[in-house]
């Protein structure tokens, strides 16, 4: 075995485990990473991936396989970037332990992240907001379920992961009614409730009758929900709500969604981007601001103060068919 071996399981066991305290979807997100490279070099040169040594990464193979990324395995800036950030994590803790390889992972470590696009959030409107809290057939066990989750999603924001590891006993109905997690980046935060969203995870907990530990949200056997399995749940309810609501049939709609939806009816409501940022468990403040870029009847009031004198604000309209058709292609 060569040197790479174990300084890769150093770098796993020892620096992301150990000395990081790494999350697990961090260690996941790292050993995908690392899963694909040895397959792409075998396949280029035919060296199993316990005889590839730490000279058969230089920067010139990590620029291939980043390419191969990209175009044979069809994955976004964002995934080249994402694996090129665990690539550089790990040989920087190459350097420690292999100083004399320092000048090729100097080299490795000066390949650039690819700039990418930011796109407008999508989020849902409160006619969609309304469609999609109606598509869950609450006759059924599996709907009022899905429904309490809807409504906790899109009332406080939650990710995905938060939602599906929250416990019967992280929800307090009394005074001070709220829900406590343990978020991205070990952040443990609490989140208010309505009193809609009291009303409707109070008579859930009653059907539920569950110990304080166990999921609030359980799939099959009693387990907590995966993430996917909450993914295709919200695909299953947009699909029903869409015929009441034609406006979803256009738009996708993830878990992601919900969190965006809160953010923009806390920002529509007035709130400070300080305290979205807190209610979201985001690191900086500066994070809420896709938000803004998000909310067009911001954009509307700005320009609204700065319309000439003498004008009525508003949106543009077409004054006949045939100019709204043109003006739309």
């Amino acid at each position: 075995m060569t040197a790479l071996a174990p300084t890769l399981e150093a770098f796993f066991t020892d620096r992301l485990a150990n000395q990081r305290r790494a999350s697990p979807h961090t260690v996941a997100a790292y050993r995908d990473a690392f899963r694909l490279l040895p397959g792409f070099l075998q396949h280029r040169t035919g060296k199993p991936p316990a005889r590839l040594n730490i000279e058969d990464l230089d920067a010139e193979v990590i620029t291939d396989f980043l390419a191969h990324l990209e175009h044979d395995r069809a994955n976004s800036a964002r995934t080249r970037n994402a694996r090129l950030a665990a690539l550089r994590c790990f040989f920087r803790f190459a350097a420690l332990r292999h100083p004399e390889h320092a000048w090729l992972i100097q080299r490795v470590l000066a390949i650039p992240p690819k700039r990418t696009g930011k796109a407008i959030v999508a989020f849902l409107t409160e006619t969609e907001v309304e469609a999609l809290l109606a598509a869950p057939d609450r006759a059924t066990r599996a709907g009022r379920r899905d429904h309490a989750l809807l409504l906790l999603a899109l009332q406080t924001g939650l990710r995905v992961s938060e939602l599906t590891g929250l416990r019967c006993g992280d929800v307090q109905l009394g005074t001070g009614a709220h829900v406590s997690t343990t978020g991205k980046g070990r952040k443990d935060r609490c989140t208010p409730l309505t009193a809609q969203t009291v009303a409707v995870l109070g008579e859930w907990l009653r059907e539920r009758n569950a110990p304080p530990d166990g999921p609030l949200f359980p799939g099959r056997r009693d387990a907590r929900l995966s993430p996917d399995a909450v993914q295709r749940m919200i695909a299953k309810h947009t699909a029903a709500a869409s015929t009441r609501c034609p406006t979803l049939r256009t738009k996708p709609v993830a878990p992601h969604v919900l969190r965006h939806t809160a953010a923009m009816t806390l920002l529509a409501a007035g709130v400070d981007q300080t305290v979205i940022a807190l209610w979201l468990g985001h690191e900086r403040v500066e994070t809420t601001d896709i938000y803004i870029h998000g909310d067009l009847t911001i954009k509307e009031r700005a320009i609204a103060r700065t319309a000439p004198r003498g004008t009525r604000p508003g949106r543009y309209k077409a004054p006949d068919p045939l100019l709204a058709f043109l003006e739309r292609l």
